[in-house]
């Protein structure tokens, strides 16, 4: 019998001796449509993409570049209205009026209520011709005796100068720091309800060490010198320590009482109990205790004691220009650190 007789079984398939060579060939073109290489036109698409991206990149800098100049140009519109508007302000002073100070909140370095604030504040409107009188519009629970000490001088020293009555009004407080200001003012001109005193010094603060001890947390503080960690939290206070904070706190009180004896004068009952001991009274008691004057507010003052009745504020704020030309600073700051961050580096 010849082969070509022979019959299969069914389902068999013949051996075909050309399937691998096929299955090779199949293999190759797969592997030429995966490498970009290979592909018809490759160049073409690269040269695009690096095209496209370039374009992108100088898109990107063409943006920031109009918002920096934009930036500029918004910068120096708010710093040249905030030029005209202080000339315009300036020149509606000239008539009869009564300058208002406020002093309100912490007195503190950096605060609205700072001595930087509030006496330049006042050399402007003792310098102002068509001021007829100052008025200190008072509202703060105290602050730092230091800031404090600077205003009252300079109270005294610009009173004497220019010649011109100065007057404390109290709105809701006036204790501590804040009675040290008023006290070099003419008059202190109260509500029946204001609270006002505080005449002490106080240095606070927290100790833990007992709870660190019931823990059993140590406390690891280096220093070169032993007192250097005076006043630490997490340190026993030894009693030369706190008899050195007392003595410091005794002397500040008593600077504190001479300038109350000083600027209240033969008006001030010394002779009344706790005058001096940090306690606070109305403004009613305040006045039978000789450290206010009389009931008043400000257009009262300004009404029947300065007589100017028109009111100007010379309190020193940050207006609208300022704020926003420090909070342009700032972006473009934050702006060019990104910028500087995301610029690619030489290697």
């Amino acid at each position: 019998m010849t082969d070509s007789n022979r019959t299969e079984p069914e389902g068999f398939e013949p051996f075909d001796r050309a399937a691998p060579s096929s299955t090779a060939q199949g293999g190759s073109r797969n592997m030429s449509r995966n490498d970009p290489t290979q592909q018809p036109g490759w160049e073409r698409a690269t040269l695009e993409k690096l095209a496209f991206a370039a374009l992108k990149e100088q898109r990107a800098a063409r943006r920031w570049r109009t918002f920096t100049r934009l930036a500029w140009l918004v910068f120096f519109v708010a710093l040249a209205w905030f030029v005209i508007s202080r000339g315009s302000q300036t020149a509606a002073k000239t008539t009869a009026h009564t300058a208002v100070i406020e002093i309100k909140g912490e007195i503190a370095d950096g605060a609205d209520a700072s001595a930087e604030f509030v006496v330049a504040a006042m050399k402007t409107a003792f310098e102002d011709e068509g001021a007829k009188g100052v008025i200190l519009l008072i509202n703060s629970p105290g602050g730092s005796p230091v800031q404090a000490g600077i205003i009252n001088d300079e109270i005294k020293r610009m009173r004497a100068k220019y010649n011109k009555p100065i007057y404390a009004v109290v709105e809701e407080t006036c204790a501590s720091a804040a009675y040290y200001i008023a006290a070099a003012t003419d008059k202190i001109f109260v509500d029946k309800a204001s609270i006002v005193g505080s005449i002490g010094v106080l240095m606070d603060g927290f100790g833990f060490t007992g709870i660190m001890e019931k823990v059993g947390v140590e406390r690891r503080l280096l220093t070169a010198g032993e007192n250097k960690g005076f006043l630490d939290p997490f340190s026993p206070m030894s009693d030369a320590q706190r008899a050195h904070a007392q003595q410091m706190l005794d002397q500040i009180h008593a600077q504190f009482i001479d300038v109350v004896k000083t600027g209240r004068g033969d008006r001030l009952k010394v002779s009344s109990p706790g005058l001096f001991s940090g306690l606070f009274w109305s403004g009613q008691q305040a006045i039978e205790l000789g450290l206010a004057d009389q009931i008043g507010n400000v257009d009262y003052v300004a009404r029947e004691v300065i007589k100017a009745e028109e009111l100007i504020d010379y309190t020193r704020r940050d207006n609208v220009a300022e704020k926003l030309a420090k909070k342009f600073g700032a972006a473009l700051g934050d702006a060019s650190v990104r910028a500087l961050r995301t610029a690619p580096a030489l290697r």
